[in-house]
């Protein structure tokens, strides 16, 4: 890692270190070493950036100038993309991240994605003229009024941050908020990085781009409970969302949630069950299974689920882990030891409430370094066992045996989450049908995916509440307001 970049907090248009002067190590999770200090924010760091958030709302243009907006947001665009290269050693280093996922989903395409938050910052209609209604006044029209809710407290997760912060923080300033983002204490570095080039190379007013990072869950309590705090956008994992739309709650706050998943893959009987599972075992062990829509659950036609375990087994091995700087590499390490530990407790559970291990199972032979858990995949699990109910975030994939297709579908909703999910069959029509019948937020048919950056994503139950990307995500940043007014002689 350059030496060049020194993290610093980003507090009214300022880069600073911490009030207290202290710092918390970030650590390489595949070299396992000290990449550097990182400046640990207190809870007078947080009121500062809070405060600062608050006079930029409402004493700047920022709210109501939306060319500005719009091209104070193309300059952050083009300031990633001229730092890439920057941006991408500073994410595999701190996250562990495959480079390969870096031209992807981790780095490029979300940054891209700034060019719709600019569009709508510039083109959306915030005012909009209502007709009078039927049962009304033919005189009295209706003014409708977008605006945005004020000061947001972005919350991003360790997995994708580069995304998150991307997802979140472009619309939140499209729309017109001012901004404090507080990023997982794991990966603090990218919002760092960023921070610096709002300062640095945009226009974006002191005050209304805040970034705040901190080892202390104390910070973040006091930010989401903040009286200031008018939104809270947060990626995470259920408990912590609870606890977020509880004290939320106390001043009735805007909140939006993306959380947990545990989402299941169905294989029909008539489905090209060994191509579904070498599809699946990667798929899984993407990321180290650190991501919230991977495909854990792995439900398989009886009559097919021995062959389906057999090519399990072949595929397992074949994972490539390693250096997440090598190309050819598919899974890097989980982000931290206590996470390896964890994942590996699951497993060993797993195995004592009568699952049987395929492949996998522990940490790779020869992983002298870096929190490594080997691709897994677990059969005989019953539908109600622990790793079929609960987010491990690791590469576990747990199989289950069906009869019927309702089986199937009774299975795949058997659970607290709704994030998304796949459906697998040589019909088309077929497998939709069963798609429509499972309760999640997103599913895939066939392999047709539904990402994309203008699908709204987010989950039922216990996966969240709202959603993100494109116009639907755009509009969780906006309160709505109507005025009736006379219609003009």
């Amino acid at each position: 890692m350059s030496n060049a970049f020194i993290p610093d907090l980003l507090i009214d248009g300022r880069l600073v270190a911490a009030r207290s002067g202290k710092t918390y190590d970030n650590i390489d999770p595949y070299r396992e070493t000290v990449i550097g200090p990182t400046p640990d924010a207190g809870i007078e760091d947080m009121e500062a950036a809070v405060t600062a958030a608050a006079r930029a709302f409402e004493t700047t243009t920022w709210s109501k100038d939306h060319a500005f907006r719009s091209r104070c947001i193309g300059q952050l665009r083009e300031a990633m993309q001229r730092h890439v290269e920057e941006l991408r050693e500073i994410l595999v280093a701190e996250v562990g991240c495959p480079i390969f996922m870096t031209k992807a989903f981790q780095l490029e395409l979300p940054v891209d994605e700034l060019t719709d938050w600019v569009e709508f910052a510039q083109n959306y209609q915030f005012e909009q003229n209502m007709a009078p209604h039927p049962t009304m006044n033919p005189r009295n029209e209706r003014l409708l009024i977008r605006e945005p809710w004020g000061v947001t407290a972005l919350i991003t997760p360790y997995n994708y941050p580069i995304q998150q912060i991307c997802y979140k923080v472009g619309p939140a300033l499209a729309a017109g908020n001012t901004v404090v983002l507080k990023p997982s204490p794991l990966t603090p570095w990218t919002a760092n990085f960023v921070g610096k080039l709002v300062v640095e190379e945009t226009d974006i007013p002191p005050g209304v781009f805040n970034v705040i990072t901190s080892s202390d869950p104390a910070v973040s309590e006091a930010l989401v409970a903040h009286p200031a705090v008018e939104m809270i956008h947060f990626t995470g994992s259920t408990p912590v969302g609870k606890r977020i739309m509880a004290s939320a709650a106390q001043r009735l706050k805007k909140v939006a949630l993306e959380l947990g998943g545990k989402s299941a893959s169905i294989v029909l009987e008539d489905a090209d069950v060994e191509a579904v599972v070498r599809f699946n075992v990667p798929r899984t062990a993407r990321h180290s299974g650190q991501g919230c829509t991977n495909l854990t659950r792995l439900l398989l036609p009886r009559a097919k689920y021995e062959l389906g375990l057999e090519v399990a087994a072949e595929v397992g091995p074949q994972v490539v882990w390693g250096d997440p700087r090598d190309p050819g590499t598919h899974m890097g390490p989980q982000i931290s030891e206590a996470n390896q530990q964890r994942v590996l407790q699951f497993i060993e559970k797993a195995k004592g409430e009568g699952g049987r291990i395929v492949t996998g199972g522990g940490v790779p032979e020869g992983a002298d370094t870096g929190y490594f858990v080997e691709a897994t995949v677990i059969a005989d699990v019953h539908p109600d066992a622990t790793i079929a109910q609960e987010e491990i975030f690791g590469p576990v994939l747990a199989v289950i045996p069906y009869d019927t297709e309702e089986e199937a579908v009774a299975i795949a909703n058997n659970s607290q989450f709704g994030l998304s999910g796949a459906v697998w069959s040589a019909s088309d029509e077929r497998a939709l049908a069963v798609a429509k019948q499972v309760r999640t937020g997103t599913m895939d048919v066939n392999g047709a995916t539904w990402f994309a950056r203008d699908t709204p994503f987010g989950g039922m139950k216990q996966s969240g509440v709202g959603r993100e990307w494109g116009q639907m995500g755009f509009e969780e940043y906006l309160e709505v307001r109507v005025i009736g007014y006379p219609t003009p002689s």
